[in-house]
Parts: C-alpha cells; sequence; structure tokens
C-alpha cells in the first residue's frame, strides 16, 4: 500500500539523515506527533508538504512514493523460479563458506541476504545457527525459499523487496549477496551500500561479489536488459573506509542459459573495524 511504503521510506530517510521525529517536525513546521503518525502510516503528509519533505531529506518525491521506474522485469529468471525444481540447485555458493570462516555462529549473530533467489544460501545459513533474513522480487523465489526452509526445518524471515527501493532500518552482523548486485544502477550504488554499511554492527562483515565488464570476455547471451555493467575495483571503492578481509576477481565457466560463456568476478568480504582494539582479524 502507498500509506505504508510512504511510511517506511519517510522513516527510513529521517534515520539517513540522523534527524529525531521532532527534529524532522520543525524543520516542517508541524507537531512531532505528526510525523509519527506518518511513520506508523496511521495518516499521510499533506500533498503541499511533499516537495519540502523531499528537500529535508534530500530524495526524490518518486522515491519518497516508493516508484522506482521499473518498465521491464528485474530478472530474467522469474520464469525459471515457476518450475518445481531449483534453477540453482540447493547447494550454497562457495563464498558461504568465508561467512562461516570469518564470523562463525559463536553466538547470536543476524545475517541479511540481499537478493536471496530461492533461498539456498538464506537456508545453509539459518541451518548453520544465523539469524537470517533474506528478501528477493520474485513472488516465486520467495515461496520456494519457505518450501526449502521449511523442508530443512529452519526458519528464514524472507520477504519480498525491491534491491533499488529496499533500505535498511535495523541493524546486522552481516550482509551477504552473490550474483545479484549487477542489477543496481549507477546512481544507486553510493546511496545503496551508504545504507548497508550503516545498519551493520561494529566489527560486522559484508560478504558481497559482481560481475565486472572485460574486453576480452564477451557479453553474456542472457541479455539482460536491467542489468547495469560495474568495473574492476568499483565494488572496492564502496569500502574504502573498511577493512577489506579478502578480495579476488576471477574468471569462471557458466552455463545458466544452456549457452556455454564465461564470467568475471569480483569477490570481497570486508570488516567495519571501529578501532584497532575492537578489530577480531586476529580471531581474538
Amino acid at each position: 500500500m502507498l500509506k505504508d511504503k510512504l511510511a517506511r521510506n519517510i522513516s527510513i530517510y529521517r534515520k539517513e539523515k540522523g534527524l529525531t521525529q521532532e527534529e524532522l517536525a520543525q524543520l516542517l513546521r508541524i507537531s512531532s506527533q505528526a510525523v509519527s503518525k506518518w511513520e506508523n502510516a496511521q495518516t499521510m503528509p499533506d500533498i503541499s508538504l511533499l516537495p519540502s519533505l523531499s528537500r529535508i531529506l534530500e530524495v526524490s518525491v518518486d522515491k519518497l512514493l516508493g516508484y522506482v521506474a521499473q518498465d521491464k522485469r528485474i530478472t530474467i529468471y522469474e520464469d525459471e523460479y515457476l518450475t518445481e525444481e531449483y534453477y540453482w540447485g540447493t547447494e550454497p555458493n562457495t563464498a558461504c563458506y568465508q561467512v562461516l570462516q570469518l564470523m562463525p555462529p559463536t553466538k547470536h549473530l543476524k545475517l541479511l541476504d540481499v537478493g536471496c533467489g530461492e533461498g539456498k544460501d538464506a537456508v545453509f545459513f539459518a541451518r548453520n545457527g544465523y539469524d537470517v533474513s533474506a528478501f528477493d522480487l520474485t513472488d516465486a523465489g520467495i515461496e520456494k525459499t519457505r518450501r526449502l526452509a521449511d523442508q530443512t526445518g529452519v526458519h528464514v524471515n524472507v520477504f519480498k523487496a525491491d534491491l533499488l527501493e529496499f533500505r535498511l532500518d535495523t541493524h546486522y552482523d552481516i550482509i551477504f549477496s552473490s550474483g545479484v548486485l549487477h542489477y543496481i544502477k549507477p546512481d544507486y550504488r553510493e546511496e545503496i551500500f551508504d545504507n548497508y554499511k550503516r545498519f551493520t554492527n561494529d566489527n560486522g562483515i559484508h560478504v558481497l561479489n559482481v560481475f565486472v565488464n572485460k574486453p576480452f570476455i564477451a557479453p553474456p547471451p542472457e541479455k539482460e536488459t536491467n542489468a547495469y555493467k560495474w568495473r574492476s575495483g568499483e565494488l572496492l571503492a564502496h569500502y574504502h573506509d573498511w577493512l577489506i578481509r579478502d578480495s579476488a576477481e576471477i574468471v569462471f565457466d557458466c552455463n545458466s542459459s544452456g549457452i556455454p560463456h564465461k564470467h568475471a568476478m569480483t569477490t570481497m568480504a570486508a570488516q567495519k573495524v571501529t578501532s584497532l582494539g575492537s578489530c577480531h582479524v586476529c580471531g581474538n
């Protein structure tokens, strides 16, 4: 619903600006109770306030209302997820084992799987004791994630969200994403990663990968119209202020479309270190 989207977005973007409800109300010359009601989806702002709200929060009115232009499907795999079989299988990505190594679940750890697809990685993490949330844009992917979790006897808090729209408003210890970040438009990358970094607990980690373009590798045969180019080093640049625990650029064979081809990919694990005394790089 529009009211719910607007409520969530006002809350998210207000917190990103570091404003309390009272401070936002003062800037708009309204009561703090009015802002509280907006964020609880009890009421909506008067249309005359939207331009001022947009200016203060530094986001467009369209983005406040939850409109992110998508004239085509986000992923070409939506139809594939409608089958009974798991298109990507049920074995976890190798990057999952890196999470286990860098931040084993020896205590309660909250993990978010960004763009979980059919849920194989999210369910693997839940099986290993993490408190897992996951989101995807495809209804079929979400349903298959729930089914796999039920079959495995674990719980995954899986929900539907658009990668371009969704912003965190709660903290996690681990953010994981594999094979998804190429759907982020270049104009949104800084904002999205700043949000992910801000809502990561101290000493938390991000384990991510992204396809990168190389002149010696032919474009993939899938021809995804909603995929956007990344350059070598671009992902790392978003984490210049974090400790890079591991990074590599790999070339691998793929047959996802039935046509053998190759991909180049940047893989990265980064840690949010607030002081040398609290850094767990030595496992202490």
